[in-house]
């Protein structure tokens, strides 16, 4: 088992430096040359936590420019999902369409999903359009127990859509239904089910031991070669509201600026520890994450 990669190690031929450039007609000369687009194909979160305002705010602290198509909108807190409204299915095409005509991404997040005929549809626009580096964060069921995804629509996540991200990014839960098997919180149980979930199509799988209890929390990834593992302490917190798609949203712009898989899930496990552990502790439930914090640079 290969032990956690430095967060500083970099692919020598990916040279991401982005050299400063005159905005036309704003009189800026700090405007990126090359910014990368990132892509969130997910749910609205009316406070703001967790779904696309989430996967946007961790895109602009990753320096990355964030679009997003807009699959349902919920009314939730920290407390609780009390509706969701689900977009219709011709609307959710024309966003993406419109995003690949004028702001191609250089990778893609999908979080709520919502219906089978949402996974359906996207998994059809994965194989025809140009929608690179996708990740698929397999959301099921929110922090506060409300559940986001019909259970008809978990047979298409795995059939369909697993076999053609770049990475999948499960929590114990949905590791579980994807595979099948049950996964506990410890380092073997998680290994053969990143193991797993990559002999079912997944170019990589990050199992995710959050839901785990102790004082170490562990993370699996499996991208070829040995299974890494991430060890780090486990806080003491009610403010975690996000963290799921905070995580994968991170691992889309490390993966937009062209970092490798294993560094940009290194950067984005440290970026979701550094901003749990700044954490505002707003609303009377589970709060929501320090998005502002400094990424790890580029």
């Amino acid at each position: 088992m290969a032990d956690t990669p430095p967060a500083a190690e970099r692919d020598a031929g990916a040279d991401r430096e982005v050299a400063p450039a005159l905005a036309a007609g704003t009189g800026r000369e700090d405007a990126p040359a090359d910014l990368p687009i990132a892509l969130t194909i997910a749910g609205s979160d009316s406070g703001g936590g967790a779904g696309i305002q989430a996967d946007l705010k961790t895109f602009e602290a990753f320096g990355v420019f964030g679009t997003s198509v807009v699959t349902a909108v919920t009314a939730q807190n920290t407390l609780s999902v009390r509706a969701v409204h689900v977009v219709p299915i011709d609307v959710i095409r024309q966003q993406l369409q419109a995003l690949v005509e004028d702001l191609p991404p250089a990778a893609v997040k999908t979080g709520m999903l919502a219906t089978a005929e949402i996974a359906d549809t996207l998994a059809e626009a994965m194989v025809r359009m140009p929608l690179p580096n996708f990740v698929l964060d397999p959301v099921m069921v929110a922090t506060s127990g409300d559940r986001l995804l019909d259970a008809d629509a978990e047979q298409v996540l795995a059939d369909r859509l697993l076999p053609l991200c770049a990475v999948v990014t499960p929590n114990l839960p949905e590791a579980a239904l994807l595979t099948g098997r049950q996964v506990r919180a410890d380092e073997e149980s998680m290994t053969s089910a990143a193991l797993r979930l990559v002999e079912m199509g997944a170019g990589a799988a990050l199992v995710k031991g959050g839901h785990g209890s102790g004082a170490t929390v562990i993370d699996v990834l499996a991208a070829g070669g040995d299974p890494v593992v991430f060890r780090r302490e486990r806080i003491a917190t009610r403010n975690t509201h996000g963290t799921g798609c905070t995580l994968s949203a991170a691992i889309a712009a490390g993966l937009a600026h062209r970092r490798p898989v294993a560094v940009a899930v290194s950067d984005a496990l440290d970026y979701v520890a550094r901003a749990i552990a700044s954490a505002p502790a707003l609303g009377a439930g589970h709060g929501p994450l320090h998005h502002a914090v400094p990424a790890p640079p580029a």
